[in-house]
This record gives C-alpha cells, structure tokens and sequence, in this order.
C-alpha cells in the first residue's frame, strides 16, 4: 500500500499540476461585444462620444505569426501616442476608459487585444512572457506612423502592467511607462491566489504547475518577473496601485518602485481602491497624478 501510494502521488500532483496550468493560461476570457457592453453599462465607455472620435480600426501582425487587432485614435498632427495595454481576460474596450486623460493632454491613442484576448490571435496567455514582444510589434507600428521626432510611451492595467514593465526592459525606445496594479513576480503572486482561491498549500503545486505550464506555452513562472526586469529600466516609470487591492497586493508595486534604481520612478497608491479601481475611484486624482507625471518628463 505504502509502495502504491508512492507510485500514485507524482501522478496525482501532475494531474493537478496540468489542472492549475490549464487555467492560468487559458483563461476564460469575455466575449469582444460583452466586455464593451459591461464598460458602457458601468459607464466607462459612452456610446455617443466613443463613436464620435475619430479612429482606424488596425491590425498589426505579431512575431509569433498571429494578427493582433486595434483601433488607432489620431489627435491632430500631434507626435506623441500612448499604448494603452488591458488587463486579462477583457479587450481593448477596458483600455477606453484611460483614454480621456490622454486625449485631452494631445496624445494619440492607439488600443489592442493581448493574445487570446478580443479579436487578437494567440492560443494561451503567458503573463507578459510572450506578450511583450507583441508589444514590441505594435510600438514598431505606432513609431512608424508617427514618423521621425515621434513620442511614445506605454500605459498597462494588471496583466498589460506587468506586459508593459516587461516590454520596457528590451525596448529603450519609449518615453515612459506606466504601470497601474502590477504584479512583480508571478509565482509568488500565483502562491498567494492558491492559498487565498482553494486554501492549498503553493508547494509542490506550484512546481507541478509551472512544468505544465512550459509545457503547454514554453512559459515557466519563474520566466516573469517584471521586478527584475526592470531593474536596469532608465524609462520614467509611474507605478500605480489601490490601497486596498487584495487580487494584485499593493506591495508588489511597492516594491517595484523601489527596486527601479535607474531614472524617474514614481508611486501612487489611490485611496479606496482594491483591484483595477485606483482610476475609477479616484479620477480627478489619478488624472492629475499622470498630468504631473507626463509634465516631470517634458510630454506637456
């Protein structure tokens, strides 16, 4: 008995293991029209103004072989565009609501699915391991567009904070970055969602599933660690977070800003906010945060 028990745990571990994988990387994610209709419901998107403002809806093909689907909003001849990067399982339609602060400041906008999110191609979500080179595609793309002299900087929510961190750490291209609720490194924040989700302990779970996980993405989770990514990044960097985030904790962005030793590192922890809500809950606030921000840089 002593002996079966010993065959049946590796075995039973994997099982679990390729269960925990499976759902980290392919996430169900909202369908395209649902997340718009769920943002015009909450009013962060108003029908009316949205499809009023100019836009071009593009596709800009990824390196690894898929199409990647946006709308670019032109302000003007301006030289200067933000990437606004969602967080998962929505679309770009969860990107409209920062963009006001952007478009009122002259700035460009340009939107996009994440892999396996939206209308964007993809077959798993890898937490910013592969996305950042997508990134990297659509910042070729928006440079291009802009033409010599141009501007751009990233703005990232969540699982787009951690891919526009990670992103920043290859390209020195931009002009800043920031990053609202962030996570530093995904497998100490996936050890607390599966003690704080089903009350398991992380080891040896954790190692069962990251193998899965390489081996249905080529991802481990120790493969994305945005904190030490960053830790020659020169780009000016605004971290953002809510104080009462218990998804993402707040700490990890803590962190993040302290570990930036390299050019312009600020924080901001909005009040009355848990996950993905420092904006929503604090919008004069965050709006004059990010203003200060682009104005410490030279962008205003």
């Amino acid at each position: 008995m002593v002996l079966y028990v010993f065959l049946l745990f590796p075995l039973v571990l994997l099982v679990i293991g390729y269960y925990f994988a499976r759902v980290a990387v392919y996430p169900k994610v909202y369908p395209y029209q649902d997340t718009y209709q769920n943002e015009v419901k909450d009013g962060k998107i108003v029908p009316a103004e949205f499809e009023r403002w100019t836009k071009e809806e593009v596709s800009i093909r990824s390196p690894h072989g898929y199409d990647l689907h946006g709308f670019y909003f032109p302000c003007g001849d301006s030289h200067k565009t933000v990437v606004i990067v969602h967080g998962i399982t929505l679309n770009l339609f969860a990107s409209v609501k920062y963009m006001p602060i952007f478009r009122s400041r002259g700035f460009n906008v340009l939107i996009y699915d994440q892999r396996t999110h939206g209308r964007s191609g993809g077959a798993n979500c890898t937490f910013g391991f592969f996305e950042k080179y997508d990134l990297k595609a659509v910042i070729d793309w928006a440079l291009a567009r802009l033409g010599p002299g141009g501007r751009v900087g990233t703005h990232g929510e969540s699982l787009g904070a951690a891919t526009v961190l990670q992103h920043a750490a290859l390209d020195p291209r931009l002009s800043f970055v920031i990053a609202d609720c962030p996570y530093s490194d995904l497998r100490p924040l996936f050890a607390y969602r599966i003690r704080q989700d089903y009350h398991l302990p992380a080891f040896p779970l954790l190692e069962s599933a990251s193998l899965m996980s390489f081996l249905l993405t080529g991802m481990r989770f120790g493969d994305v660690r945005p904190i030490t990514a960053i830790r020659n990044l020169t780009t000016p960097t605004l971290f953002v977070h809510g104080a009462q985030d218990d998804f993402i904790p707040t700490q990890m962005s803590v962190d993040l800003a302290r570990a930036k030793q390299n050019g312009l590192s600020r924080l901001y922890l909005a009040p009355n906010a848990r996950h993905a809500e420092s904006y929503w809950n604090n919008r004069e606030a965050y709006d004059r945060v990010v203003g200060e921000f682009l104005t410490e840089i030279g962008l205003l």
